[in-house]
């Protein structure tokens, strides 16, 4: 079977990111070569528009000198996939809090429909941005997630995104939060580099997009490396449910011990790497797995 036009694109994603790759120091100074033209970019997330991973990221991008706008949910939205809202005749409730903030009561698909229909319609947004996330986006999880749906639906849409979270210290909480600044910076110096390899073009190839996960090492320590990975197909959590009484069932989620198979996800940030992955919008499978259950069903009337 020919690979489709969006696996072609998925496969020159691989190839441009992977020469695209920025060093993972946390001290590295952001490269900004005089000839880069500031960048429109959409920020959001899925954990609420004042959170501090979206507001690190902010702060980052704008001191590298791009055009930076927040429209993103005005609660917490994690979990939410991409759900959106898309019904003829309905009220969207969404406030401005400041020049470059938007708050809007709705999902993080929501919130990116939103700022590409209505806040920065009209122009050419040049990126999405949604993250950084509080915890990681890794395997399974990335179905669940509000974060990466935010960068599917812009995908969708025909616009360049990075989906990008900091992995969850389940020892310590702040820790996580701690280290969402240098995921900022990461971004920004991931950023550069993609403008500077686009030569004026788009930042990634058509239908692409990244889903980054940042380690969280202890005391603030740079991660190990950048890795260029897949999603892990290892089992992450279990969950459970016990009677509670009538109709009521109390939920218990078990995470598993897993260090992820090689190549993927979870094993980057287990060594303390930062993952990249590229993403589309497209759930057809694989052209392997597509032609073997094509075979299986010729036919079929």
């Amino acid at each position: 079977m020919k690979p489709n036009r969006r696996h072609s694109a998925f496969l020159t994603a691989v190839a441009v990111t992977a020469a695209a790759l920025p060093t993972a120091s946390a001290g590295a100074s952001v490269p900004r070569p005089d000839a880069a033209r500031p960048l429109t970019i959409l920020l959001s997330n899925d954990d609420g528009y004042t959170a501090p991973g979206i507001t690190a990221v902010f702060d980052k991008l704008t001191a590298a000198g791009h055009d930076v706008t927040i429209v993103a949910p005005a609660a917490n939205q994690s979990g939410a996939s991409a759900k959106r809202t898309v019904e003829d005749g309905h009220q969207v409730t969404a406030t401005k809090v400041s020049d470059k903030v938007w708050a809007v009561d709705g999902t993080p698909a929501d919130s990116v429909l939103f700022g590409l229909g209505h806040v920065l319609a009209g122009g050419k947004v040049d990126l999405v941005v949604s993250g950084t996330n509080f915890g990681q986006n890794v395997g399974g999880i990335v179905n669940n997630s509000g974060t990466v749906g935010a960068a599917v639906t812009a995908i969708d849409l025909g616009v360049p995104a990075i989906a990008v979270s900091t992995e969850f210290d389940f020892d310590d909480m702040q820790n996580t939060v701690a280290n969402m600044p240098a995921t900022a910076d990461f971004i920004t110096r991931l950023v550069a580099r993609l403008q500077r390899t686009a030569r004026g073009g788009r930042l990634l190839p058509e239908d692409a997009g990244l889903n980054v996960n940042y380690p969280t090492r202890p005391d603030l320590a740079s991660p190990t490396g950048v890795a260029f990975t897949r999603q892990t197909r290892e089992e992450l959590f279990g969950v459970t449910y016990k009677p509670s009484g009538g109709d009521t069932f109390t939920m218990k989620v078990s995470y598993a011990e897993t260090e992820g198979e090689a190549g993927s996800d979870l094993a980057a940030l287990t060594k303390g790497k930062v993952s990249i992955t590229p993403i589309d919008a497209d759930w057809t499978a694989d052209p392997a797995t597509y032609a073997a259950t094509h075979a299986r069903l010729a036919g079929l009337r």
